[in-house]
């Protein structure tokens, strides 16, 4: 079909809110490595690689290779029979994870690792009540858009009780008006204040991403994560870090992004580039977390741990400890780093910059002081690195954010390619004042 004829049955045929990207919605046809092809046979650098999630590049060998074996053999068992990709892909987590995680439960994707997470989480501690963070992203379902906490990610009022929010933090736009060199994470501080004011006293997790996704990249300072697990140990909880966006290597230096703050989860989701663009979530946690859900009741996942995902998996992960390992990644997103401070510094319309690895995010704004989100200069943005050959993301509380985040075998020709073309993206951006 050409492109006219996808446009059109996408909008007879598939929900109306779908969320597509640019003002004409763009079709591709194929990818191959950084590179992406629409339907017009136009090509794109991939810079935020399906959301995070083609984290090897498009097309592979290894991973293509590994899943047309795998298609020849079994697509399908479910969680009922053992299957060796299963429990070797099981075996791989608990070698890359930190601290005592061990045992997994796969899923299909991020929302259902969470939900699982967080079912865990309630049956080994006996409590109900979950924490998250304001800005944060959890998923689709009842479930995960109640942990969500952003109004417009949370469809038709649906709200699981129990779930409260605590400041996120955001350190450039401090919720407490405080000086994030100074503050000492108080924001940290305000969980013990959630739960003492809007709980029972006793909860069953504190749920957060290393660093937001959907909220826009925002970036915890170094003593956040330590002050609020210990709290929420304090409280009789569990911390849930939410590795959907962060894991796999793609903050740079370490294979999981809480690894940066130093602490250890006692459970951990995963998604996304967890198998190259297949649909797969993990939820693992210790040996003795694992037992709570032992006399609990039945459960099961139809698709959980599928031969074809588990295959796709593997061969990830090999990909990523020989071609794009945790330090390629911090020394690429170094590079990638340094040069959008550089533009930072030449155009008034990026107000910070922040991320880790290959997880950068750019905030525009329309005045540096008053920090007043810019919604229209990231529209106005996108559509001028489309037209010059080049794919990013978008997010945040207030539409303001680029999400920069291209697949983890990006090399530094790759980086200087992007850059030159944000360069000239914003000087055309910012000539139109939005």
């Amino acid at each position: 079909m050409n492109k006219q004829e996808i446009l059109d049955k996408q909008k007879k045929y598939l929900w109306p809110n779908h969320l597509l990207y640019y003002t004409e919605p763009l079709p591709l046809d194929h990818g191959d490595g950084m590179y992406v092809w629409d339907v017009e046979g136009h090509k794109y650098l991939d810079f935020f690689a399906g959301i995070l999630t083609t984290s090897v590049g498009h097309n592979h060998p290894k991973v293509t290779q590994a899943v047309q074996e795998q298609a020849g053999k079994l697509l399908h068992s479910s969680t009922l029979y053992p299957n060796e990709n299963h429990v070797k892909l099981a075996e791989k987590m608990a070698q890359i994870t930190p601290g005592k995680l061990q045992t997994s439960y796969f899923t299909n994707s991020g929302t259902e690792a969470d939900e699982t997470a967080v079912m865990l989480a309630k049956c080994y501690t006996g409590y109900q009540e979950i924490i998250a963070l304001r800005h944060g992203y959890s998923g689709r379902s009842p479930l995960g858009m109640s942990l969500t906490g952003q109004a417009s990610w949370r469809i038709g009022g649906t709200h699981i009780l129990g779930i409260k929010h605590a400041m996120n933090p955001y350190c450039y736009r401090c919720p407490l008006k405080m000086n994030p060199e100074t503050c000492g994470a108080a924001c940290a501080e305000d969980v013990e204040e959630v739960i003492k004011t809007s709980t029972s006293g006793r909860i069953a997790a504190f749920l957060a991403e290393p660093i937001q996704g959907v909220g826009g990249f925002v970036t915890p300072p170094k003593e956040y994560f330590k002050i609020v697990v210990e709290i929420v140990h304090n409280y009789g909880g569990l911390f849930i870090c939410d590795e959907v966006q962060t894991g796999f290597g793609r903050t740079g230096d370490k294979w999981f992004g809480i690894e940066h703050w130093q602490v250890e989860p006692d459970i951990m989701t995963m998604a996304k580039g967890i198998a190259n663009g297949l649909p797969m979530g993990n939820t693992i946690t210790t040996e003795a977390i694992a037992q709570g859900m032992v006399g609990q009741g039945l459960t099961i996942s139809t698709f959980g741990g599928n031969p074809l995902s588990t295959a796709a998996s593997l061969a990830t992960i090999e990909v990523m400890e020989t071609e794009a390992t945790p330090q390629h990644i911090g020394e690429v997103g170094g590079l990638l780093r340094a040069g959008l401070e550089k533009l930072q510094e030449k155009y008034p319309l990026v107000g910070d910059v922040r991320g880790m690895g290959l997880m950068q995010g750019v905030e525009l704004v329309k005045d540096r002081q008053t920090k007043e989100p810019a919604p229209e200069a990231v529209v106005a943005v996108f559509e001028q690195t489309r037209a010059r050959g080049l794919l990013i993301g978008k997010g945040g509380m207030y539409n303001n954010v680029l999400r920069i985040a291209p697949p983890l075998i990006a090399t530094k020709e790759h980086v200087e390619e992007a850059l030159n073309i944000l360069d000239h993206a914003f000087a055309q951006v910012q000539e139109l004042n939005l």
